[in-house]
């Protein structure tokens, strides 16, 4: 996962010497190194296999979730029919076999008799529903290195209001975009004033790609498990919302219109299907793309031609303990508000892989403890002043250790080795057991290091 797509191409697009350059070089080639670690985390194939996923997933729970997110429209008395212009829209690039997809999915919808189903049925419906949901934020957890989901009740209350209440919104500001476009007002402004005339037909051939990037939009601030600039949300929306009707232009014109011939007349019947599942899968993976996208719009620290992975070294590890320890002690001790994990990586601008494995690991030990916000924040579990440094460079040299293996036969130890780790202990604990986290964090450690810090005794003489 550490291997960059060319090197000779990633070496030239990170020189330094780009930074010498004009605003315009450094905007340009800035671009290109987005450009690059996207292509690159395509290539790794991760991102497609996730998108195929995704696709086998929709293809079981799209009509429980319709089901489920319009049965609220038929309280305010609109019928499934109305949903036939989104999916058209959707299903677009599929031409005729669109329409006919669109007819059986709302078929299939109009199938589905809440009342009827009884308590288990409802929640089994409700379950697929939410299992859809639930497998798309697991997909953009991933892509934002996020290893803490949702909590249950987070999922029930956050997944139940945008099925629930989002189609409802949608419909309603559809329909009032529409009553305003197509009113008396509109109409007489047109009539007297020609450049109306010509921005209502603006306006009305744009709403297509603004209601696909404000969807976007609102998926990449929505899903992931963490909170998303709305910069980064928006520029990922743009950008993802072009990419998706420019490739619904490319499969309508190329694929769809060799649908009759070549290899599409082996499958006869199926090939409306094949060409759904291909479909679904060309827009999970731009939708997948933009949700990257936004990751490093985000995190700029990510934009790195290799290691990616937020793999740290045991001596980056112990650094970023003490800084978090630091970081904690400091806001508890002057009463501010606690970090959330977010918060640690833009403050040590560190990639947020290393800093959740610190989090996680400190808070194993007991050392600091999680709120109840969500996200959460992190405060000290114990008293700051009686707990060592040695105790944290402990605690992050422990993380992750394998437990012995049992053999019938003993282990025979490596001469000299254990010495060796009896030696670096030793030493660690005359220097930094009798240094607490609060003398590092406030008091200031330059004269505990040099007086108070316990000194090795000197061999007696013979």
């Amino acid at each position: 996962m550490d291997k960059t797509l060319n090197r000779f191409l990633a070496d030239y697009l990170w020189r330094d010497e780009h930074e010498s350059k004009p605003y315009w070089h450094r905007q340009c080639f800035s671009a290109l190194r987005y450009l690059y670690v996207v292509v690159d985390d395509l290539a790794k194939g991760e991102l497609t296999l996730r998108a195929m996923s995704l696709v086998y997933t929709t293809l079981l729970s799209l009509v429980p979730l319709m089901a489920v997110s319009f049965s609220v429209l038929k309280a305010f008395g609109m019928h499934n029919k109305q949903l036939e212009p989104i999916l058209l829209q959707f299903l677009a690039p599929l031409g005729e076999k669109g329409v006919e997809i669109t007819d059986q999915i709302i078929g299939f919808i109009d199938n589905v008799k809440i009342g009827v189903l009884g308590t288990f049925g409802i929640a089994l419906l409700f379950y697929t529903a939410i299992s859809l949901i639930q497998k798309i934020e697991a997909t953009f957890n991933y892509i934002w290195r996020l290893e803490q989901h949702r909590s249950i009740g987070r999922r029930f209350a956050d997944y139940g209001s945008v099925m629930l209440i989002g189609p409802l919104l949608v419909f309603s500001a559809l329909g009032l975009s529409a009553k305003v476009l197509s009113g008396d007002v509109a109409q007489s402004l047109s009539n007297y004033i020609p450049f109306v005339a010509e921005l209502l037909a603006f306006v009305t051939a744009a709403m297509p790609y603004v209601m696909i990037i404000g969807a976007f939009t609102f998926f990449y601030m929505f899903i992931p498990n963490t909170r998303v600039k709305l910069k980064s949300g928006l520029v990922a929306g743009v950008v993802s919302g072009v990419l998706f009707q420019s490739l619904g232009w490319g499969f309508g014109s190329v694929v769809v219109s060799a649908s009759d011939s070549g290899p599409y007349a082996i499958y006869s019947g199926f090939a409306i299907v094949i060409l759904f599942m291909i479909w679904m899968y060309i827009s999970w993976l731009t939708l997948l793309v933009g949700s990257s996208i936004a990751f490093y719009v985000q995190h700029p620290e990510y934009v790195v031609p290799s290691r990616r992975t937020g793999n740290m070294s045991l001596r980056q590890q112990e650094r970023l303990a003490l800084e978090v320890m630091a970081i904690i002690a400091q806001r508890y001790y002057a009463s501010h508000r606690p970090f959330s994990a977010t918060d640690f990586v833009l403050r040590l601008r560190v990639q947020i892989q290393g800093v959740t494995r610190v989090l996680r690991a400190l808070q194993t030990a007991g050392l600091i403890t999680e709120n109840s916000e969500e996200p959460p924040r992190y405060l000290p579990n114990v008293p700051l002043e009686n707990t060592s440094i040695k105790r944290v460079l402990d605690v992050v040299r422990d993380d992750g250790g394998m437990p012995p293996v049992a053999l019938r036969v003993p282990r025979r130890p490596v001469h000299g080795v254990a010495e060796v780790g009896d030696a670096i202990e030793e030493a660690l604990d005359l220097s930094l057991s009798a240094i607490s986290i609060k003398d590092m964090a406030i008091d200031g450690l330059t004269p505990k290091l040099v007086a108070e810090a316990p000194q090795k005794p000197a061999a007696a003489d013979n």
